[in-house]
């Protein structure tokens, strides 16, 4: 502090300033150790106040929703993957097999070799229709990728933000309750630190609650977005799969 603050101002203002400055540093390395304390109850899975917990039901019901919206929508891009690829490798086999049916029939001038040049001629055309279902499957995995990246990544912040502030409003409860264990209401210092305290309770609990608003809001969206888009693409998709069956079926 300079000479000038001296000057200008008695010693005891500057006084109360130092104390109420380190009152704050120390303040906040409590808030600090109370938040670091709360994070490792929480990665060692230690328990936590069962009423705490209770607390927070509809929320975690909420959050296994999503996660398991995460987790289905990678499934299913892994499926639809798996499944052009395997619609590929059959549509190929076939037209070789088709391929290889009708220049063998073309050399044998039985009824054999008609009946080979005909189903050789099916097989090309099967092979060429089951490609058929590769653009609205590519439609669909496009769809639900954009919706991961989009929506599902949207969500996922929020409720990243969200678990910091639980372990913040969390770790401020712990404190607290430690705070009120010593509590004697005769000594105006112990009353002093326990509002203190309280107030930081109630300061974590507005972020908290705000943030588990919005969470529980966003996932209820983020379910009936998923719902309203596979029933729109899959729509396109099935479409498309009954016609290529129609066609395989006026072959035979």
């Amino acid at each position: 502090m300079s000479d000038l603050f001296f000057n200008n101002y008695p010693r005891e203002f500057y006084d109360q300033y130092a104390q109420s400055q380190e009152k704050s540093v120390v303040n906040k390395m409590q808030q600090k150790y109370w938040k670091t304390k709360q994070t490792l109850i929480k990665v060692t899975g230690k328990k936590e106040d069962e009423h705490v917990v209770a607390s927070d039901a509809d929320l975690d019901a909420k959050l296994e929703l999503f996660h398991s919206i995460q987790r289905t929508c990678m499934e299913l891009l892994k499926a639809i993957e798996l499944y052009q690829k395997r619609i590929c490798f059959l549509s190929q086999e076939e037209n070789e097999l088709g391929k290889f049916l009708r220049s063998q029939g073309s050399q044998d001038k039985t009824r054999a070799g008609k009946m080979m040049q005909a189903t050789g001629k099916a097989l090309c055309f099967s092979s060429q229709q089951r490609l058929a279902l590769r653009a609205p499957l590519s439609r669909l995995y496009q769809e639900v990728e954009t919706f991961r990246y989009r929506a599902i990544s949207d969500t996922w912040l929020t409720v990243n933000r969200m678990e910091q502030y639980r372990t913040e409003y969390r770790g401020a409860l712990l404190w607290m309750k430690d705070v009120s264990q010593e509590l004697d209401p005769d000594l105006y210092k112990q009353m002093e630190k326990f509002r203190k305290v309280q107030a930081q309770v109630r300061h974590a609990k507005l972020n908290f609650d705000k943030l588990k608003t919005d969470v529980c809001q966003k996932v209820d969206l983020l379910g009936a977005s998923r719902c309203n888009l596979l029933s729109h693409v899959l729509t396109t998709y099935q479409v498309s799969k009954e016609n290529v069956i129609s066609h395989m079926n006026s072959l035979c």
